[in-house]
């Protein structure tokens, strides 16, 4: 029995060291007979093993060259995961860019017992313009099937002495992750944290000296973690990159040979404003340019309100320029060509709105920011920023521009802008911060009106008036759709139902309210048991399920704008039947009633009328307030499905 014992303990030693052997071409025949997580059984894929090695070379020519080496092993669990076979890596494609060398990568399975591996090749391998300073180098691993396993390594070379954020984190687990960051003590770096994150690593801080080519120290972190959780994406959790467990590290300034210090970029807010102001991409675009002289006094002639002002300078703009997708808080193409040749990024179009009206004496000023995908940035960042729009100040009251796009107006922002708060820089020495969350209600009202008739077939119309951001969001969706598919759309999301004689008023004037108007019929909303009729009131326009399924949540629920969903119902009662029995009217708060529900029913003749109404009047619920939040929800869409009883009369 003894024996026994020991010959199965080192059984298992031998299976554990033959699982974790990391080297590059080492993958186990146990990794790949794996057939899912053990420890997180609803995950498609996971990364076995990653490590990353950031290091700085010196070269006589050159000086210091920063490589990044990776080395990542996947395991594919089933068909969800196969988006993991294919990798993007983007490289900076500006002056001194950064190049990928020495990329390598297998495909492992198992056929009959036998470890199996293919190599990547040429063909698997594609490389792309993103943008004007980006590349893409993108490669698909060959022969991937569930239970494969991937795995690939490769370097980015780089004259940057910015380094990229280190991420700790992925959609999918991590069983073993390695960290390896050394940085020659000529370059300070500002180290930050996304203390959003529910996951931090431990990390270790050392130094150490080397003589080649010359004698000075190397700033060194590590980080040697098992077993590192999925950043899991919940419903109405924003941008779950804000809570992505992730490192930044920004150079700050800089020492010369004999070690003292020569500049400093970050050390405070102002100071990252200055710097960002001082920029000929930045401040250097707010100037006035006479390419659109002539132009703006045209739209302007005879007004003198500098909101009025603000909203004719985003629409001149937005007809001259078209937003190439590229974001970023300086111009790229500076707003003279951008405005010669019809297209820029962010920074050209919305500091070409700054420039112009500063050019008609308007209050008007560079707002930076980052973008809701981009995190927040916590700590004085000039990486942090990854956006620019215009703020316009008079008699206290702010108005916020983006001229990106075209059905967004004064005060109602891309939802991507809708982030915390951004930086307004007046000019080299002065700027502050300003909350760029919106307090404008969002209203979308619905009136059905509902008659059933003999087959139990029910008919009849619905008008919709959505305002705001309601309105912003439905213009995006459907005012390049044709009626059509508009149609299809509908029907497609509310179910078994048919749609006709669809029309929409102000579907392409952001500066009015969007009107919605249909004829609707069902055939199967009610149910005929015996001599009674059952059906909830509101049909397809209840909600259905409760979005709000976990047990736990580690992120807030974010519903990014206050808003108001209104129904009013009227039902005209069929010939020959009387109500039995109607929902009770209920009204239900939540958390100080930040979300308030109201369903009020009432029968007035041969009608029955319904109000519903949904107030989300602070849009962010915390994750301490998820479970009472789910029931309160729940709640919610169990009152909707409530049934009216109809009997024979």
């Amino acid at each position: 029995m003894k024996n026994l014992i020991l010959v199965l303990t080192f059984a298992l030693i031998s299976h554990k060291s033959i699982a974790q052997n990391f080297s590059f071409g080492k993958v186990s025949k146990s990794e790949l007979e794996e057939n899912y997580h053990p420890k997180d059984s609803a995950t498609s894929a996971a990364i076995l093993y990653r490590k990353e090695i950031i290091r700085f070379e010196f070269y006589t020519n050159e000086g210091f060259v920063q490589q990044r080496e990776i080395h990542e092993r996947i395991k594919i669990y089933n068909k969800d995961g196969f988006d993991w076979a294919t990798k993007k890596v983007y490289l900076y494609a500006g002056n001194n860019g950064e190049s990928l060398k020495g990329l390598k990568g297998y495909t492992y399975n198992l056929i009959d017992g036998k470890v199996e591996k293919e190599k990547l090749k040429s063909d698997g391998m594609f490389e792309e313009a993103y943008n004007e300073y980006t590349n893409i180098t993108s490669f698909t691993m060959p022969k991937v099937k569930e239970g494969t396993i991937i795995e690939y390594k490769y370097i980015v070379s780089s004259n940057r002495y910015g380094i990229d954020d280190v991420l700790f984190q992925f959609s999918i687990p991590i069983n073993k992750l390695e960290i390896n960051i050394s940085t020659p003590e000529y370059y300070l770096y500002n180290k930050q944290y996304n203390f959003q994150a529910t996951y931090l690593p431990k990390i270790e801080e050392s130094s150490q000296h080397t003589t080649v080519p010359f004698n000075y120290k190397m700033n060194v972190l590590k980080i040697n973690e098992t077993d590192v959780p999925a950043l899991r994406e919940e419903a109405y959790s924003g941008s779950y990159n804000n809570y992505r467990s992730k490192m930044a590290m920004e150079l700050t300034g800089y020492l010369d040979s004999n070690k003292v210090l020569v500049k400093t970029f970050s050390s405070s807010w102002e100071e990252v404003s200055k710097t960002i102001y001082e920029s000929q991409n930045f401040g250097g675009q707010l100037g006035v340019f006479n390419i659109y002289k002539d132009d703006v006094e045209a739209v302007l002639s005879g007004v003198e309100d500098d909101f009025e002002k603000a909203f004719l300078i985003q629409n001149l703009v937005k007809s001259k320029v078209k937003w190439n997708g590229g974001y970023g808080k300086y111009a790229s193409k500076g707003v003279r060509s951008a405005y010669k040749n019809g297209e820029g990024n962010v920074g050209d179009i919305n500091l070409m709105i700054v420039s112009m009206l500063r050019s008609q004496g308007v209050n008007a000023n560079p707002v930076v920011l980052s973008t809701r995908n981009n995190g927040i940035p916590l700590f004085p960042s000039r990486q942090g920023f990854n956006y620019v729009i215009c703020s316009v100040e008079k008699n206290g009251k702010i108005l916020l521009i983006d001229g990106t796009e075209q059905y967004s107006t004064n005060n109602i922002l891309p939802q991507r802008v809708l982030n915390w708060q951004g930086r307004v820089i007046k000019d080299k020495s002065v700027s502050s911060w300003i909350d760029l969350r919106t307090n404008t209600n969002s209203i979308e009202s619905s009136m059905l009106n509902v008659s059933i008739d003999e087959d139990f077939t029910i008919t009849g119309k619905v008008a919709q008036h959505l305002t705001n951001y309601n309105a912003y969001f439905f213009r995006n969706k459907y005012a390049s759709v044709p009626i059509e598919d508009h149609i299809k759309s509908l029907e497609e999301d509310k179910g078994a139902i048919e749609i006709s004689e669809l029309s929409l008023t102000n579907i392409k004037d952001p500066t009015q309210p969007v009107k919605v108007n249909y004829n609707y019929e069902l055939s199967d909303a009610v149910d005929e048991i015996g001599d009674k009729l059952y059906f909830s009131p509101m049909l397809f326009l209840a909600t259905k399920e409760n979005p709000f399924k976990l047990e736990e949540r580690q992120y807030p629920i974010d519903f990014v704008i206050p808003f108001t969903d209104k129904f009013m119902v009227n039902i005209k009662l069929p010939e020959g039947y009387k109500v039995e029995s109607l929902p009770n009217s209920e009204a239900l708060e939540f958390k100080d009633a930040n979300v308030k529900f109201t369903y009020l029913i009432q029968q007035n003749g041969n009608f029955l009328q319904l109000k519903v109404q949904f107030d989300i009047i602070n849009p962010l619920i915390l994750p301490a307030d998820y479970k009472d939040f789910k029931n309160f929800y729940s709640k919610i869409v169990e009152k909707q499905a409530e049934q009216i009883v109809l009997t024979k009369s």
